[in-house]
């Protein structure tokens, strides 16, 4: 496959502001607009909608047959790389991982397209065509969308899957003794936005766009093949925002071991050097009232675990009697996993330590 480096540019990124889930509207923006919408959902109105807003999780899960659930979600962001077609190649894997995240398998896809009307119908095709790829990859198929004009470009899916439902993926199953493990390495968004202002080397955002690209499809069903219960994916809130999440949902405590966190290369020296998300500051303010930073800890580490991830890996909470089996069939597919915490009882939060 050709570099992303030697690839014709279309300057994509040039007629955005952010890209990515870095432009994702602040989690602590959305929890006070979305108060109340899952109420129905709690009070009986909607008892075959099993998973949604109350509480939140990575996709809406509609019963339609005692073991049979339909999943859907979508996603869409503004390019964070120049190339068509890796632009919707990384914007597809990331819509696709939220099936994936709860446990499901991919049916199909539909796309949401927003681009202005000179952008050269080469670069559209490309986009759809990396689209497309990953969702044959995922084992569905892009079956349609829908496009409007907008200046600043802006494309994802709308994805529909099905899973068992006693075998979902969900926030709320964390419990005291789990051991949370990683999928993929964090920093992308320090390195996109770093590549903005040239201070990120070709190499560690080829790097980057390479992970971007992967699917979570592998380390989900290995998840659901061991009877786990408890997952999300980590994106646009950040470990530490997604990780609040969980907690909340599972009534616990998810304890960060900051030194054991996987970096992507040249994250951290962009963290150290005062690179930072406008995301990031919304995740701070999300994540505040429920965060304890131990006093060791260094500060470019902080600014990490509240990075905007663009399809980030799986976050899972692994009971200590499956923890090996796990990572046997994880190594077995190819699947790099780090263990990175522990969850713990107490008032739900996060901690970093």
């Amino acid at each position: 496959m050709t570099d992303v480096a030697d690839r014709p540019s279309s300057r994509l990124t040039e007629l955005t502001e952010c890209g990515g889930c870095a432009a994702k509207l602040g989690a602590d923006l959305l929890e006070e607009a979305l108060a109340g919408l899952g109420v129905a959902q709690r009070d009986g109105a909607a008892t075959e909608l099993i998973a949604g807003l109350d509480p939140p999780d990575d996709a809406a899960a509609y019963l339609v047959a005692p073991d049979l659930a339909v999943l859907g979600t979508l996603d869409f962001f503004p390019p964070l790389v120049d190339d068509p077609r890796t632009y919707g190649e990384i914007a597809a894997a990331n819509a696709l991982s939220d099936i994936f995240a709860m446990g499901g398998r991919v049916l199909f896809a539909l796309s949401i397209a927003a681009l202005p009307e000179d952008l050269p119908r080469d670069a559209f095709t490309a986009i759809l065509d990396g689209a497309a790829e990953k969702v044959r990859e995922a084992g569905g198929t892009l079956a349609g969308g829908h496009t409007i004009r907008d200046p600043e470009p802006k494309y994802g899916l709308a994805v529909i899957g099905v899973a068992h439902p006693d075998h979902l993926l969900r926030k709320g199953g964390a419990r005291p003794g789990d051991t949370l493990l990683l999928t993929k390495r964090l920093g992308t968004g320090l390195l996109v936005s770093g590549r903005r202002h040239r201070q990120t080397t070709d190499a560690d955002l080829e790097a980057a766009v390479g992970q971007m690209r992967a699917l979570n499809r592998a380390a989900s069903e290995i998840l659901v093949v061991h009877g786990i219960r408890c997952a999300t994916d980590v994106t646009g809130f950040g470990l530490l925002g997604h990780g609040l999440e969980v907690a909340r949902a599972s009534n616990t405590r998810l304890v960060f071991d900051a030194n054991a966190l996987p970096a992507l290369d040249g994250a951290l020296d962009l963290a150290r050097a005062g690179v930072e998300t406008g995301g990031a500051a919304h995740n701070r303010r999300f994540v505040a009232p429920s965060l304890e930073v131990a006093s060791g800890v260094a500060p470019e580490l902080v600014t990490f675990a509240h990075d905007p991830q663009t399809s980030g890996g799986l976050l899972a909470a692994i009971p200590s009697g499956l923890l090996a089996p796990i990572e046997s069939g994880l190594d077995a597919r190819g699947v790099a996993h780090w263990r990175i915490g522990l969850v713990e009882s107490g008032q739900p939060g996060v901690v970093l330590r």
